[in-house]
């Protein structure tokens, strides 16, 4: 059986995603410097990085970064976007990590956390987090914020753009928040069939988090409600943004 997971990161994703910019990246990461305090030089895993927009602002910003993300699609263009080859890109399951350990920090950003339908193996992600981080070593979870995203969910959206009509339809289910997303070729009266995805992630609050940091051997110590130091409020804030350590 192919995940979702499997299916939805691929070439779709690319447009359905485009909006995401490299400006911000960079601003999000100059707020990580600070919550991480790491010198110069340090190793940083990017932990399902995508394009690997944040990779290369980390790089930028002195640190020896290595990417790790499941799909071949989004690793093409991170590679595409680092014709230095500045970073480490690697291919790799967030449960079972092509790697060794020695990582001064791992950052885990934009929600992608809570991919899977049971705790055991989200406790399995955070046990790879801790085994390759140095002993105090730093992490970051950037998560949705549960109570905001259920109360500020917008049902459906549409647009066109690149020639395709992209739907996306969200709704809260068995403790999941779910985006149901259909894509049309809408151009010159294609007669392609739609294609249709699944994003899935589990509605995990900050007490679950706690418990489960726990029993990794990870400990929380901050919770920002947004990048920017912004103060975290299980009501009102986007984002619930969690720094702490390895034991």
């Amino acid at each position: 059986m192919v995940e979702w997971y499997e299916r939805s990161f691929g070439e779709d994703y690319l447009l359905v995603y485009k909006h995401r910019d490299v400006q911000g990246a960079k601003r999000e990461v100059h707020t990580m410097i600070s919550w991480l305090g790491l010198s110069d030089g340090a190793k940083i895993l990017d932990l399902c990085c995508g394009m690997g927009r944040h990779s290369m602002a980390l790089v930028e910003a002195g640190y020896d970064v290595t990417g790790v993300d499941l799909s071949d699609v989004l690793l093409r263009e991170a590679r595409k976007n680092d014709p230095d080859g500045l970073v480490t890109w690697l291919k790799g399951d967030m449960r079972q990590l092509p790697l060794e350990g020695g990582f001064d920090a791992v950052v885990n950003l934009f929600s992608s956390f809570g991919y899977f339908e049971q705790d055991a193996e989200h406790i399995k992600v955070l046990k790879e987090i801790r085994r390759v981080l140095k002993p105090g070593g730093k992490f970051i979870i950037d998560f949705l914020n549960p109570s905001y995203t259920m109360n500020h969910l917008v049902p459906r959206s549409e647009r066109v753009d690149e020639g395709q009509h992209i739907t996306e339809e969200r709704s809260i289910q068995d403790g999941y928040v779910k985006k149901h997303i259909t894509i049309s070729n809408i151009e010159n009266g294609s007669s392609d069939e739609p294609r249709y995805y699944l994003e899935r992630i589990k509605l995990y609050n900050r007490e679950d988090f706690s418990e489960m940091l726990k029993q990794s051997g990870l400990q929380l110590e901050h919770v920002y409600g947004g990048y920017g130091d912004i103060s975290y409020d299980s009501a009102t804030s986007p984002r619930m943004i969690m720094v702490g350590s390895s034991l």
